[in-house]
């Protein structure tokens, strides 16, 4: 598809952003490869807003078809992609917005057989997942492979960021998992599971909100300026409440 486009297109794309990101620090955009983990609420703001921003190599994954359920919050769904997969659905949209996107889609569920191939070659990892099972098979590869992973949950109106890296504890040290420190055992990922079993009420600004705000620090992480959020500390927020957004030391 890019090639009905000039390459200058892509920096007219970016060209607000100018002023904020010099030409090296956009070309490590542009050079980056982000894998996202999950296509739905949280997913789809994070890859969209990627996309806009410049980062040219996407690897999106995500085992789910949309449904109609989805639509109050999932940017990527709409009625007429109801049935269609989650990863197919969202290549079409992002290369339509910036067709200088190489976007891989694995339309897979993340396990410990296929993550390493997943992930391996990512400077980034984003965990847009709505499990603890995948969370943890995730965190941990990209724990030993030195890639910072990107974490950002959601439940009712609040939401919560964080970035786990080598020198940080790790995702299930944070949260005092009960798989902390244990081979993930057949009995080990069942419990998992089921702390994971209830479907948390959501309304449509929230998973976006974390989306968003998960992009903000990819590129901080990327272009190694501003004051990133990492573990122990993380920012969460209520927007039903009056000051709605803090950081704090889990």
């Amino acid at each position: 598809m890019t090639e009905k486009y000039d390459t200058s297109i892509y920096w007219e794309i970016i060209n607000r952003q100018k002023e904020i990101l010099n030409k090296k620090e956009q070309l490590k955009l542009k050079n980056s490869i982000i894998t996202v983990i999950g296509c739905g609420g949280i997913g789809g703001a994070v890859i969209e807003m990627l996309a806009r921003m410049g980062v040219s190599h996407l690897k999106i994954v995500d085992k789910d078809k949309f449904d109609v359920s989805n639509i109050n919050r999932q940017l990527m769904s709409s009625l007429d992609r109801v049935g269609q997969a989650k990863t197919d659905a969202t290549k079409e949209i992002i290369v339509s917005i910036n067709p200088f996107v190489e976007v891989e889609t694995y339309n897979t569920e993340l396990n410990d057989a296929n993550v390493y191939e997943i992930i391996g070659n990512s400077n980034i990892v984003v965990d847009a997942l709505d499990n603890l099972k995948a969370r943890v098979i995730s965190s941990r590869c990209a724990l030993k492979l030195k890639i910072p992973f990107v974490h950002g949950a959601i439940h009712g109106t609040m939401g919560q960021i964080t970035t786990f890296t080598p020198e940080t504890p790790s995702y299930e040290e944070t949260f005092k998992l009960s798989s902390c420190g244990k081979d993930l055992s057949e009995e080990v990922l069942m419990e998992l599971k089921k702390i994971t079993k209830e479907i948390p009420p959501v309304i449509g600004p929230i998973p976006n909100i974390v989306g968003c705000l998960q992009a903000f620090e990819i590129v901080k992480i990327l272009i190694g300026r501003g004051n990133i959020i990492t573990a122990p500390d993380v920012l969460i927020f209520d927007l039903m409440k009056k000051k709605p957004f803090s950081v704090v030391e889990f």
